[in-house]
């Protein structure tokens, strides 16, 4: 138990030990030493604020841009990106779009509609999909009988499970390698939005956890996203640090405010304050030298329509000083990071044959000097569901 929670604390420790070796103490050095470059992995996060209507629109606007810059019109988001994570109704939205029915994937706008048509009610502590029973529902009609396993690209998505006291993140390396951690889609989706204890089962009954939304312990997965490629060697085995990365993070404006201080007022400003936090976090990981280039935060603080938050100028965040204006606008942000998408995607495609074969080799060289990859999730929830 106790080498599981080791590996259970690896999910975080990763990006803020580069912060405290880089700007506490100077130690830290990133590897820009001319060897094989594996080209970049690229990352899409969603946080769990609001009801991902911001972020559904948002990627309307990337995907028309990246189908019109690519001259590929019908491309989808998910050819663009190698891991997507997402929490609370950015995990819904990310299931949506990674998780082929029948082979047809949902599109941007298709989702958005489905955001829409069950976003949050009006009904007192109800989850983002109205009563639980109606939820359950509703995600079974939408995913079947999907799984982890059935998404197209690496897939994390976070709830916070009660039995543990700890975050836990549902992964598709996870269900790919291990037994008791292949979840239904349905019921991941409902543990990371769920507001109140909902028991989710693994599809071999090995794993059961009590969740809660994935907004209470990490309602911006970026950081989570960022350290499993950083430290699943399986998966990405040249991704040398964060010059290896290009990041996607769309942040979700939580619901208005209420003047009435309760609980539920407490979580939303503990949640956009640790969102926040990550971002700032992850910002100065990057550093002057690769955070313009290589990461991409888009947020809307002010609550403005979704093409006034496009038309504003990007905000940068700045560890312990706040936020500060970009001279770009975050369409002109998303302009520029398409073409660096598009760009890895077409270096893929070049060097296919010949990076194939390189790959494969520097691959078996290497591997034996890896050590196995720790789960994304959190370990010490296996157990037998019949023990419970």
């Amino acid at each position: 138990m106790a080498s599981s929670a080791l590996d259970a604390d690896k999910l975080t420790n990763e990006i803020f030990s580069i912060l405290e070796n880089k700007f506490l103490f100077g130690q830290y050095q990133f590897q820009t030493n001319n060897v094989y470059s594996p080209g970049k992995v690229r990352i899409l996060s969603i946080d769990a604020g609001g009801d991902a209507i911001l972020a559904a629109n948002t990627l309307i606007h990337f995907q028309s841009i990246l189908r019109r810059k690519s001259g590929i019109p019908s491309s989808h988001i998910s050819d663009f990106f190698d891991v997507v994570t997402g929490a609370g109704a950015g995990g819904i939205l990310a299931g949506l779009l990674f998780t082929p029915k029948d082979g047809i994937f949902f599109t941007p706008e298709e989702s958005l509609k489905f955001m829409v048509d069950n976003r949050r009610r009006k009904l007192g502590r109800h989850s983002l999909l109205g009563q639980r029973s109606k939820a359950e529902k509703v995600l079974k009609k939408v995913f079947g009988e999907s799984t982890l396993k059935d998404t197209v690209k690496s897939v994390l998505i976070p709830c916070y499970d009660l039995r543990t006291g700890a975050p836990f993140v549902f992964s598709r390396a996870d269900a790919m390698e291990m037994e008791g951690c292949d979840f239904t889609m349905a019921g991941v989706c409902g543990a990371t939005v769920a507001d109140r204890a909902v028991e989710v089962k693994s599809t071999d009954g090995r794993r059961k956890i009590v969740a809660v939304g994935g907004g209470v312990g990490m309602s911006n997965p970026t950081a989570a996203a960022i350290t499993h490629v950083l430290n699943n060697k399986q998966e990405f085995p040249l991704c040398r640090g964060v010059q290896d990365l290009l990041v996607v993070s769309l942040g979700n404006p939580s619901s208005s405010m209420s003047s009435i201080i309760n609980s539920s007022l407490f979580v939303k400003i503990a949640g956009d304050g640790a969102a926040d936090m990550v971002d700032e976090a992850v910002s100065m990981a990057f550093g002057d030298e690769w955070r313009a280039s290589n990461y991409l935060r888009i947020n809307n603080v002010n609550n403005k329509k979704v093409e006034e938050m496009l038309g504003a100028k990007n905000m940068e965040s700045v560890l312990f000083k706040g936020k500060r204006l970009v001279e770009m606008t975050n369409m002109e942000k998303l302009e520029i990071f398409a073409g660096e998408l598009i760009k890895e995607k077409e270096r893929r495609a070049y060097c296919i044959s010949s990076s194939s074969s390189h790959q494969h080799h520097h691959h078996h060289q290497n591997m034996s000097n890896y050590s196995p990859r720790s789960s994304s999730s959190d370990t010490t929830t296996l157990s037998s569901t019949t023990s419970s």
